[in-house]
C-alpha cells in the first residue's frame, strides 16, 4: 500500500497477519517490510523485482532510509545498477599476470602451439606487459604498430600478432576479467593477398635430390672409413649402412614432405598406425593437424617407396614413424636441413615451403583448386587461393566464353 511514511506511524504499526509492504509517498522507492513476526525493515526498489535492503527500522531511522535510498536512485539515474556496483569487485590482473596464468593455462589446453604464441605475444607487446587489462587502449596497439612499420616488420607478421592480442583479449570478456575488448575496433594492415609463393623450380628440385643422395653416399663412406679404422685395432665393427635404405632421417622426412605436403610437425607426429601401405593412404589425425581435422594422404608411387624403405629398417613398426636416437619426437632438423641447401645452392626456400611445392606442383598439373584445399587441410578456401595464379589455363578458358563467331554478313 501506499502512504506517507512517518517516524511515529512506523512505530505504531500492528503486526500483521501476512506480511505487509508499504510504499512511501514522498520517495517513491523506499519500501517499508513488515512481518507477521513484527520485524520492520526499509528497502529501496529501484526498478521491477530489484531491490535493495537498507536495514531494521528498529536500527536504522527513516531519515537515514530514506538518505540510503536517495544515494542508490541517484546510480540508477546515472545508468548503473546498484546491485552490480555492491559486488565485489575482482581485481583487473597485469597483461604480465594474465598471460602467465589464465591464458597460459587455456591455451595449453586448446592451442598446439601454445609456447610459441605466448612467448611471441610476451614478445611483441612487451611494453604492455606491466599495464592491467583495462588500461590497454587500441590506441596502444596502433602506436606500436606503426613503430614496427617504420623499423621494417612485414605486414603479414603484424597482422598475426593483432590477431593474437585481440584473440587473448577475447578470452578475458569471456572469463568476465574486462567488460568489452578494448582492441575490437583495431583492424589488421591491408595486404596482397596474392603473395608470390616460393616453390622449387626443376633445377633446383633436381639439386635438393642431388645434395640429398650426395649426403647419403657421405655418411655410408664415413661409416665405411670409421669401420675400417676400428678393424685396423681390432674394435667391434659398427653396423653397415651399405644395405639400408637411408642413413638417417633426413632423406625420408625430405621426400614425404614434397609427396605429401604435410607439415613438418605433422610428419614428427606421424605414428605407424596412421601409415596404411596396401590402401597406400597416410593419415593426419586431428590431434595433431593444424587445423584440428584428420584428412587423409593418398600416397605416390615415391611416398610408398620412402615409407616401405624406412618401415624396412626401423627398429619397431609400433608408435612414431620417426625418432629421434634416444627413441622421442623430433622438434627440429634445422641443421641438416640448413646444410643441405647449401649443398644444394637454394636459397630463400624454408622446410615449410616443401608444403607450398607440393600444392604449386599440383596445381600446375591441372589438379582442381578445391582438392589441392583438401590434401593440405586448409580450413578456409582463401589460403588455397595463393596458388591459383599457377594455373592461368582456368582464368582462359572462363574469358573465352565470350568469344563469339564473327557475324555472317562481316565474313562475306
Amino acid at each position: 500500500m501506499r502512504t506517507v511514511l512517518t517516524q511515529a506511524a512506523i512505530e505504531k504499526l500492528p503486526n500483521p497477519a501476512k506480511t505487509e509492504e508499504h510504499r512511501d509517498i514522498r520517495l517513491k522507492g523506499l519500501v517499508l517490510r513488515v512481518t507477521p513476526s513484527g520485524v520492520k525493515s526499509f528497502y529501496c526498489e529501484y526498478a521491477r523485482g530489484k531491490r535493495i535492503w537498507l536495514g531494521r527500522a528498529d536500527a536504522l531511522g527513516l531519515a537515514e532510509a530514506r538518505e540510503s535510498a536517495r544515494a542508490i536512485l541517484s546510480e540508477v539515474y546515472r545508468g548503473l545498477d546498484p546491485i552490480e556496483e555492491r559486488k565485489p569487485k575482482r581485481e583487473v590482473p597485469t597483461f604480465r599476470a594474465f598471460l602467465d596464468g589464465d591464458y597460459a593455462t587455456w591455451a595449453k589446453a586448446n592451442q598446439r602451439a601454445h609456447k610459441q604464441n605466448l612467448n611471441r605475444l610476451a614478445t611483441a607487446f612487451k611494453h604492455l606487459l606491466d599495464k592491467r587489462l583495462d588500461a590497454v587502449t587500441g590506441l596502444d596497439v596502433e602506436r606500436w604498430r606503426a613503430g614496427e612499420i617504420e623499423r621494417g616488420l612485414s605486414l603479414e607478421t603484424i597482422n598475426r600478432d593483432i590477431s593474437s592480442i585481440k584473440a587473448a583479449f577475447n578470452r578475458a570478456v569471456d572469463w568476465e576479467l574486462i567488460g568489452t575488448n578494448p582492441l575490437t575496433k583495431v583492424k589488421k594492415s591491408r595486404t596482397d593477398d596474392c603473395l608470390k609463393v616460393r616453390f622449387l623450380s626443376d633445377d633446383e628440385e633436381a639439386r635438393l635430390r642431388a645434395a640429398l643422395d650426395d649426403r647419403e653416399e657421405r655418411r655410408r663412406a664415413e661409416r665405411d672409413s670409421a669401420n675400417r679404422w676400428r678393424s685396423e685395432r681390432g674394435y667391434v665393427l659398427l653396423s653397415s649402412l651399405r644395405q639400408l635404405a637411408f642413413t638417417d632421417h633426413v632423406k625420408p622426412l625430405v621426400l614425404l614432405s614434397i609427396n605429401t605436403g604435410c607439415r613438418r610437425g605433422e610428419l614428427f607426429d606421424l605414428t605407424w598406425e596412421n601409415v596404411n601401405l596396401d590402401r597406400r593412404i597416410l593419415t593426419v589425425t586431428g590431434a595433431t593437424a593444424k587445423s584440428r581435422r584428420t584428412r587423409h594422404i593418398p600416397l605416390n608411387r615415391e611416398a610408398t617407396a620412402v615409407l616401405l624403405g624406412w618401415r624396412a629398417q626401423a627398429e619397431t613398426t609400433e608408435g612414431l614413424v620417426f625418432v629421434n636416437d634416444a627413441g622421442q619426437r623430433f622438434d627440429r632438423v634445422n641443421f641438416s636441413w640448413r646444410r643441405l641447401l647449401k649443398d644444394a645452392g637454394i636459397t630463400g626456400f624454408r622446410w615449410h615451403d616443401m608444403r607450398h611445392h607440393f600444392a604449386s606442383r599440383l596445381v600446375m598439373g591441372g589438379v582442381d583448386l578445391n582438392t589441392v584445399r583438401e590434401l593440405l587441410g586448409h580450413s578456409d578456401y582463401a589460403m588455397t587461393l595463393r596458388y591459383a595464379h599457377l594455373a592461368p589455363e582456368h582464368k582462359l578458358k572462363a574469358v573465352e566464353v565470350l568469344d563469339r563467331k564473327a557475324p555472317l554478313a562481316a565474313a562475306a
